[in-house]
This record gives structure tokens, sequence and C-alpha cells, in this order.
């Protein structure tokens, strides 16, 4: 068989058509992967060979109102492996835990943090002691993908005196990492857990730097500086607040081992907090870095239940603390003005389908309403709720504010217990289960009626003043005071005249302080198959306020308790504002 000439000329131009085709694709595609995608393709290649370690910055200080540290950042060390698959790091942590104490829930964590984000280092300790670092940094050859840096840890200087107030750190959790509010965390850090560590999170805390490791296919580290330009960690600025230290720290020692209760102290002028306490106590730097599961089982175990804070989630009956509310609305009401007398007067007892007694036996005789506050008469305010009637106590309740939370700028304040309308007790007790003789306890602050200390000490603040009060804060702000109480200067003066005859010749005559006038109100409530509460709820100076301070002691067998304790707090902050006040001056 011959060819034509002409046909093997066409097919030459074919194949070397396809033959420019194919170089140019190919040329295209070398021209495409060296220049246009260079970069993406060095950065991929950055990416296999270099991994991010971060670095962890330090926390925002938290200073009280005088300058004094409350939470600060000491110097610490973290540990971490770099691992290419969960089976190498399973294997690196076995050899470790032959070196080092690693227990198994430390591994597991571990491997949760490194299946939560690859890329990144897994954390073994969070807080490594200086002797752990030390026998690890021996033996650093065996171990090429250990990471040891330093890093800042927590640290509270009073650690139990703020427990209830500060909360603690801890490592994010998986579930929070699910969350909205920390979209832009990342696994193995840290975040504020309760308190004001957990209310000012975005505030206190630090912009994450990072450095940069070299290592090789087996993500074994070969060289660890001067790989890339660090990007060093940002520390926010610190968080001022309105606390006295020194009175908090007053309130932990006075309450000791043995109380159970809670400490609110209040300007009575702004809201600021000058301390907030619950006793017992624990001491919140033994979170940092981690808890031990042991430790941790204890808190949660305790029959005193350290972890509960009494200050903000504790709810109480105010006994006769409330019974300045009750007061309060009858005066608005016209009801009754401060030397108003009752009908019947004390014998021990009033009889309303059954007896309902006084606290004393004896009788307080026929008294005025002045002189009920300052002796605590049960049978006056019996008939003084009477008279107010149950519709208009609850409503007015509601009004002082007892059925709403404070605002307090602290996370898990409890509601108090206030019942809005009958509807409540036909909810609880049944349409038929109740009658019209709530009103007797309701209006001595007992059944059906539970405060915070906190709630207790935000109405005081109006008592103390002008009727107006804040919403308490712990963050300096200026917050508007509202109008709570609607009496007239003279009506306002006749109460804290009352109140302060409690202190100076009635139920709390025995915590009285030289040289100090002090207002307040005793409350001994009653607790079913329990001791009774003891309450103090006041402010001093009475003529000039400084501080109200709100106090329960459980099982403290009589308001006159508390009372003891409340002025001993009133007069170490005025004392020590005093000094503080000559020493500016000088």
């Amino acid at each position: 068989m011959s060819y034509h000439p002409n046909s093997l000329l066409r097919r030459a131009r074919v194949a070397q058509g396809l033959l420019v085709v194919a170089f140019a694709l190919l040329g295209g595609a070398f021209f495409r992967a060296q220049v246009l995608r260079n970069a993406e393709f060095v950065l991929k290649s950055e990416s296999n060979r270099l991994r991010e370690v971060p670095l962890p910055g330090a926390r925002g200080i938290i200073y009280d109102r005088n300058g004094q540290i409350i939470a600060e950042n000491l110097p610490g060390y973290s540990v971490s492996l770099l691992s290419p698959s969960a089976d190498s790091l399973k294997s690196a942590l076995r050899s470790l835990s032959q070196v080092v104490e690693i227990d198994s829930a430390q591994q597991a964590l571990a491997l949760r943090r490194f299946r939560a984000a690859r890329t990144r280092p897994a954390v073994i300790f969070n807080d490594a002691s200086f002797q752990v670092v030390s026998v690890l940094e021996e033996r650093r050859a065996e171990f090429p993908g250990l990471i040891i840096q330093s890093a800042p840890k927590r640290y509270y200087p009073d650690g139990p005196a703020v427990a209830a107030l500060v909360g603690y750190t801890g490592e994010i959790s998986e579930a929070d990492l699910s969350r909205e509010k920390y979209a832009t965390y990342k696994a193995g850090q840290l975040i504020g857990r309760g308190g004001l560590e957990q209310q000012y999170e975005k505030t206190l805390r630090a912009r994450e730097g990072s450095r940069f490791v070299e290592v090789d296919a087996r993500n074994r580290v070969v060289r660890d500086a001067g790989v890339r330009a660090e990007v060093q960690p940002e520390a926010p600025p610190p968080l001022r607040t309105t606390i006295d230290i020194d009175l908090q720290r007053y309130a932990h020692e006075y309450f000791g081992d043995s109380l159970r209760g809670a400490v609110v102290a209040l300007e009575p002028q702004t809201g600021g907090v000058l301390a907030l306490y619950s006793a017992p106590s624990y001491d919140i730097n033994k979170f940092t870095g981690g808890i031990a599961p042991a430790f941790y089982k204890s808190l949660l175990e305790d029959p005193h239940r350290p972890m509960f804070n009494r200050a903000l989630a504790g709810t109480y009956a105010p006994a006769s603390t409330w019974k300045l509310a009750t007061a309060v609305l009858g005066m608005e009401m016209g009801l009754v003005n401060i030397g108003t007398r009752m009908p019947q007067p004390c014998t021990g007892g009033y009889y309303y389908g059954r007896v309902f007694k006084c606290w004393d036996k004896k009788g307080h005789g026929d008294i005025t309403l002045a002189q009920a506050i300052a002796k605590s008469c049960d049978v006056y305010f019996y008939q003084l709720g009477l008279r107010i009637g149950l519709t208009n106590l609850l409503a007015g309740g509601v009004r002082l504010g007892f059925g709403d939370s404070t605002g307090i700028d602290l996370p898990a304040e409890r509601t108090p217990t206030w019942p809005r309308s009958t509807g409540y007790f036909d909810r609880r007790y049944g349409p038929r289960g109740w009658n019209r003789s709530v009103v007797l306890s309701l209006s001595i602050g007992q059944a059906n009626n539970a405060q915070t200390p906190l709630s207790m000490a935000k109405f005081y603040t109006a008592l103390a003043t002008d009727g107006k009060a804040a919403t308490p804060h712990i963050v300096a702000r200026n917050p508007e005071r509202k109008l709570i109480i609607d009496l007239s200067p003279e009506q306002l003066r006749d109460i804290q005249l009352a109140l302060a005859d409690v202190v100076s010749r009635g139920t709390a005559a025995g915590a009285q302080i030289q040289g100090l006038t002090i207002a307040g109100k005793t409350g001994t409530a009653q607790v079913n198959g329990q001791k009774d509460n003891a309450w103090f709820v006041g402010y001093a100076p009475a003529d000039a306020p400084k501080i109200v301070v709100a106090i329960i002691i459980e099982e403290g067998l009589h308001g006159s308790v508390a009372a003891k304790v409340a002025t001993k707090l009133m007069e170490r902050y005025l004392k020590a504002r005093l000094t503080m006040t000559a020493v500016t001056n000088d």
C-alpha cells in the first residue's frame, strides 16, 4: 500500500499541532503552578512544615476600689504534644506517663483536645510544676513532639475570701465551643467560670499570640526557634471594681470555719458593692490549671455546700427585717403613721381563726409603730397586715422589688420568692387549700416569702437615704437611682429614727458600737426541722449612711447574733475609711 504525499504531509501537520497544544497546556500548567498559584503552594508547603504553637496571654488584672489586687497572673508552664494522629498521641502519652505522672483522665482529656483542634498542640498540663518541667527538659530528646513553654496562670491572693465574688477560670468545654458566645475560641483556651471572671469574660480575655516550630513528616519538632516571626499576646486593660478587699477579708475571718451564711455590703447612695461573701467558702486557686477530681468531688458532696453562693442565690424567709416593708406600705396608703397604735395590744398572741404568736410570749402591750419596729412586735404587724389587705400587700411587695432579682453584674443571681397575686396560693395549695390568714405570716416576713441577702440590702439602701435605690454593681458605673419608697422626707425620717432605736435600745441593743450610731433591723427566721436563721440588715452612721450591710447566719438562733457581726463589719469599714481620708489629707 502506498500513501499519497499530500496525505503524509497532512498527518505530519496534525501531529505537529497536537504537540504544540500539548506543550502549550503543559507550559500553562507549569506557569499556573509556578507563578499564579505559587503563594498557595508555598503556603501548603509551609503548613506541612510548620506548626503554630499558641502563646496564651495574661488575663486582665482585677483591682478593688483602693487599687489592691483581687486577681492577677503569675508565671507558669504549659506542656503539650504535637502528633500526626490520635494513635501516635496515645503512644506518646503512654511513654510520657513512664516519666511523669499522667493519669487516665488527663490522657483522655489530651486526646479530646487533639480531636477538637488537630493542628494545635494537645495540651497535657495547663499549669505544670517546676519539678515536672525539669524532668521533661532533661529527657526532651526522647519526645521530639514535646513543647514546653511559659504560660501565665491565674492567681487570687485572697482565694477563699473572694470565691463567691470572683469565680475562677477553667478550660473551655466542647459544649461551650458549640455556642455562638464562644465562636472565636479554640480548644484548650481558658474562660471565666462564675463571678466576675464569667461576667466580664470579654473584658478580661487576653489576645492570644503565636509562634511556629518546624516539624518533619512525622510531626517531630526539628527546629523551634527563629522559624517565623512570633506574634506576641496582648493583655487587656485592668478591671477596677467597687469592692473593698479589706472588708471582704474581714468577713471571711469573722465567719471562719464554723458559721454558714452570707454578707452583702453596699454603698447606699450608689449601689456599689463593698463586699459580697458566702460561707463556707473554698480556695479558687485550686481550680488553676485544672482541679483535681477528688477535691472537686469533695466540694460537691460537702453537706455545707461551699460552692453555693448564698449571697446571690440563697433565698431565706426575711423574718422581721421585712417588717419595714409592711410599715412602708401602711404609711404609703395613709393607714398609719409612726405614732399609730393598734386596736389590740400585744399580749403575746393574736387570734385570727387560730392564735398567731408573738416572739415575746409576755407581750409588748399597747405600743406605737415606732415602738413596734424597735421591739419587733409580731402582733402589731399582724394587725397592720390585715389593714393593708392581702391584695395590696402582694402588689406593694412587687413594687418594692421583692419579686425580682436586683440585676447585679454577676451571673447566677436567683430571683426571690414573692407572690405576685393570690393565684400563687391557688397554684401552690389549691383553690381551697389556703385562706386569707396568709397575710399575717407575710406581714412579718415568714412563709411564701424568700429573699436573698442582696435583695434585702438593696431595699435598705432606699430606707437609709431618700427612698431611692440603685442597681447593685461591682464594676463602677453611674446607675440611675429609682424611687421605690414613696414617702415624704418627714415620714422617712420617722422610720430611720425607729431603726436607730432598734440598735440603741431594741432587739439589737447588744450590738452597739461605742461612738458609732447604727440603724437596722434584726430578724429571726423559723426553718422547719432546723434551728432559726439569724438576720440583720442595717446601715451606719445612722445620720449620714456610708454603708449598708445585710447578713444572714444559718441556724444562728437569733437576729442579735447577726447584728453583732454586722456592726463589727460597719465599724471596720468606717474606721478604715476615716484613716484613709486622714492619710490622703496629709
